[in-house]
C-alpha cells in the first residue's frame, strides 16, 4: 500500500468529520424542518429523536477532521449508521405515500454514508495494525541532485546501498523477491532490526516499501522526478515511522538531537553527495559527516579576548 493511499485515510476521516458537523448543526437548529425532509414530522418520538442524531453528529465532527486515531471514531459512526438504519427500516414499514418515499430516499442516504463508514474504519484498523498508522510520525524531506533521474532509481533499488548514506543503518541484506533484512546501528545485543517488502516499484519513478516484521514499523516512498530548467533529478521521500519507545522515545531522540525528521533531511544531502561525488564529504570538525547529535554539541563561536598589555 502506497503512501498516498495512507493519506486517503485521514482525508476520508476529515471529510466525514466535515459532513458530520454540517448535518448536526442542520439538525440542532432546524429538527422540524429534517423531520418533514425525512417524512418522520407525524411522530412525536422520531421529532425528539432527530436533535439526539444531530449532538452525535457534532460529537463526531469534533474528534474527526483532527484525530490521531480515526478508527474508533469511525467505527462509532458504523454503529450509528446501524442504529439510523433500524428505525429508518421501522419508519418505512408503518408509512404510506409521500412520507414512505421520503423515509426509502433517506434510508438510501444513510446506507451509502454506512459503506463510506465502514471504508474508513477498515483503512484506519489497518493502519493500526501494521504499526504505521496513528501511532507513527508522518515525514517529509526532498532535495535536487545533480544526476539523471534513473541513475538516482537505480542506486535506491538497491537497497544495499542505503547504509552508504543513512546514517542510522547499519547494513541491510537483499533476499530476493523485494524482500530485505535491515539492521540499525547500536550495540550487537540490542540494536533494532526489522524485514521490509517492496510492495510498487515503478521503474525510474517511484519505490514504496513497508516493514513485514521486526521491532520497528515503517513505511517508505521515494519517487524521482526530473527537476525544470534540466537541473537534474527531484528526489522525494515520504516515512510513516513507529519509533521504538513510542512518543517517549521520540521527545528524548529530539532531545538528543537525533530526531527522524533531521534524519531524513541528512540522509537526503548523504545521498547527493555520495551520487554526485562517489563520497560523504566530512570536515575535521565534523569528521562523522552530518549528524545531530555532533552538530548539538557544538557551540557558536566566541570572540578572542585580547591580551592584558603589560604596564
Amino acid at each position: 500500500m502506497s503512501e498516498h493511499h495512507d493519506h486517503t485515510t485521514d482525508r476520508l476521516a476529515r471529510a466525514l468529520g466535515w459532513a458530520s458537523l454540517g448535518l448536526g448543526t442542520v439538525q440542532l437548529a432546524a429538527p422540524m424542518v429534517v423531520s418533514r425532509l425525512s417524512g418522520v414530522d407525524d411522530s412525536v418520538r422520531a421529532r425528539r429523536a432527530v436533535p439526539l442524531t444531530g449532538v452525535r453528529a457534532l460529537l463526531h465532527a469534533g474528534a474527526l477532521p483532527g484525530g490521531r486515531r480515526p478508527a474508533p471514531w469511525a467505527w462509532s459512526r458504523v454503529v450509528g449508521d446501524a442504529a439510523d438504519l433500524t428505525m429508518l427500516r421501522r419508519a418505512a414499514a408503518r408509512r404510506r405515500g409521500h412520507r414512505r418515499r421520503r423515509v426509502m430516499a433517506v434510508t438510501a442516504v444513510v446506507a451509502g454514508i454506512t459503506a463510506v463508514d465502514l471504508y474508513t474504519a477498515a483503512r484506519a484498523r489497518r493502519q493500526r495494525l501494521s504499526g504505521t498508522g496513528e501511532r507513527g510520525m508522518d515525514l517529509h524531506a526532498a532535495i535536487t541532485i545533480n544526476r539523471p533521474r534513473q541513475e538516482l532509481y537505480l542506486y535506491w533499488r538497491d537497497f544495499e546501498n542505503l547504509p552508504r548514506f543513512m546514517a542510522h543503518l547499519e547494513s541491510v541484506e537483499t533476499r530476493g523477491d523485494g524482500r530485505s533484512h535491515w539492521k540499525a546501528r547500536g550495540p550487537a545485543k540490542t540494536a533494532p532490526e526489522w524485514d521490509v517488502a517492496i510492495t510498487e516499484d515503478h521503474h525510474g519513478e517511484l519505490i514504496v516499501w513497508r516493514s513485514t516484521s521486526g521491532t520497528v514499523g515503517s513505511r517508505g516512498l521515494v519517487s524521482f522526478t526530473d527537476a525544470p530548467g534540466g537541473r537534474g533529478t527531484e528526489v522525494r521521500v515520504n516515512l510513516k515511522y513507529d519509533p521504538p519507545g513510542g512518543k517517549v522515545g521520540a521527545a528524548f531522540a529530539k532531545l538528543l538531537g537525533e530526531h527522524p525528521e533531521q534524519q531524513a533531511r541528512d540522509d537526503l544531502r548523504r545521498f547527493k553527495q555520495v551520487v554526485e561525488t562517489g563520497e560523504v564529504i566530512r570536515s575535521d570538525g565534523s569528521p562523522e559527516g552530518t549528524r545531530a547529535l555532533r552538530q548539538a554539541r557544538q557551540r557558536p563561536a566566541q570572540p578572542v579576548k585580547s591580551p592584558q598589555l603589560v604596564k
